[in-house]
């Protein structure tokens, strides 16, 4: 409007023409045909982040279990509660078994202990070993190959509560370093890694000690793409497990001389494959305080760490006041942004979903989940499910990808009778044995949402009418 009259006064010179051109715009405006601008996309229901600690599936501080007498249920039964803690780091230790086959009783002891896992209602990161000392001795190869060999109907059996698997098996604690029997060679170790990789299910990720080590496997020093993360492919399915974290500068030999570099081939491959591990004593004054912890839980996307080594690094944290922050943010922090929802639909129709989710964690979820929108009627309480197509492994963190995550997508409402509805969104465990478990429904960080009814779900704050 204002060029215009500009315009006019240029033209004319008299403020009579300013005041009639003025008028012919506020009747054009009035009764003229041209439509007003599109209004803009409400923001539907608009939801409160939350600090809370609170636990969740296959992140966070861990406990690392590694004794030789079977676990305690009892204590099991504590860390959830006790110490937000939903992983357990269990070691195996085979030392009987150096030059034979596993016998029944050790696959019972080892069945024995992945179900007290799953009743405590929490997943296990597994390593098999043969030694617990530097100057102790693994097994030969061919004993290696013959013991994976009777793990793998474990695994299959077990690939509910197993989140991640180590590669174990070489050298001490098996974390891949001196072998009495030879194995700690570039070609040994692609033996024992591909042979692992063919007994673990495929939807189960193997995680390796060092970046090196993965790169000689695979013989490439390229990360892993988008194209290529969640494939199932073996390279695909190989993470970091860093046994020596906040330590040195190479801490302890898991990096080379070229640091920087290798440590960005971990951060590019942990936008698809998991890292984790614990920290160890610092060596030369290297600094194990919140900023440089922060920094670098951040830059390599740590989704674990041992909540029972190295004490003093732990015990800094605390004291410095940071170590809720990391209680917080290892692994994944997914939170509930925004969401517009139709207020109505039809039977047998579909409901258009439009959620924006962020994740403020320093990683993704790597285990594939199964999200679902649920309708609960609010008359009878029946809950109706309608499945989305959204993986909820692609909401990467915010800080260093993308601030939000869209789920934009139709659902089928068929089946689903006429009534009025609260609705809900659940991201469950895939497993069928898991997936109407409240301890491994995914719980979102926002304020007043979460609910355990029905396997654990997170309220939308919405209402539909289907008529």
């Amino acid at each position: 409007m204002m060029k215009m009259n500009k315009k006019a006064i240029i033209a004319t010179g008299t403020t009579l023409m300013l005041i009639v051109c003025c008028g012919i715009l506020v009747a054009c405006k009035k009764g003229g045909t041209k439509p007003d601008p599109t209004p803009p996309v409400e923001a539907g229901v608009k939801f409160e982040s939350s600090a809370e600690i609170f636990p969740n599936p296959e992140r966070g501080f861990t406990k690392t279990i590694s004794v030789r007498t079977a676990l305690d249920a009892t204590a099991l039964n504590t860390y959830r509660v006790n110490q937000n803690t939903t992983l357990i780091v269990r070691v195996f230790y085979l030392d009987s078994y150096k030059d034979k086959a596993l016998d029944q009783a050790k696959l019972d002891f080892i069945q024995a202990d992945l179900d007290k896992i799953r009743n405590a209602g929490l997943k296990g990161v597994i390593r098999f070993a043969y030694t617990d000392e530097m100057t102790g001795t693994d097994a030969p190869l061919a004993i290696v190959l013959q013991h994976i060999d009777q793990l793998k109907p474990l695994f299959v059996a077990n690939k509910d509560v197993i989140a991640f698997v180590q590669a174990g098996f070489v050298g001490a604690w098996g974390e891949w370093h001196d072998s009495s029997n030879g194995l700690a060679t570039a070609a040994n170790e692609k033996t024992v890694l591909l042979k692992l990789l063919s007994a673990v299910p495929a939807d189960i990720m193997v995680q390796v000690r060092t970046p090196l080590q993965k790169q000689g496997v695979f013989g490439t020093n390229a990360a892993i793409t988008q194209a290529q993360g969640f494939s199932g492919t073996d390279i695909a399915r190989v993470g970091h497990h860093n046994d020596c974290f906040l330590s040195s500068d190479d801490d302890y030999g898991t990096y080379s001389s070229n640091i920087a570099t290798e440590k960005q081939y971990v951060t590019n491959e942990a936008l698809y494959v998991p890292v984790g591990g614990e920290t160890c004593p610092p060596l030369g004054g290297y600094s194990t305080d919140c900023a440089q912890g922060r920094t670098q839980m951040k830059l390599l996307r740590w989704t674990y760490l041992n909540l029972d080594y190295y004490q003093p690094t732990l015990s800094g944290w605390r004291t410095s006041g940071c170590f809720d922050e990391f209680v917080r943010n290892l692994g994944y922090r997914i939170a509930l942004v925004n969401a517009v929802l139709p207020a109505t639909a039809t039977v047998n129709g579909s409901l258009k979903v439009d959620i924006n989710i962020t994740n403020t964690g320093y990683a993704p979820l790597y285990n594939k989940k199964n999200s679902s929108i649920i309708l609960k009627n609010k008359t009878t309480g029946t809950y109706y499910e309608a499945p989305l197509t959204y993986d909820i492994r692609s909401c990467k963190p915010a800080t260093t990808v993308a601030p939000n995550a869209n789920i934009g997508e139709s659902v089928s409402l068929n089946g689903i009778p006429a009534g009025d509805y609260a609705l809900y969104i659940r991201i469950a465990d895939q497993a069928p044995t898991l997936k109407n478990r409240v301890e491994y429904a995914v719980r979102l960080a926002n304020t007043g949402t979460w609910v355990t009814d029905n396997g654990g779900m997170n309220d939308l704050k919405s209402s539909l009418k289907i008529q």
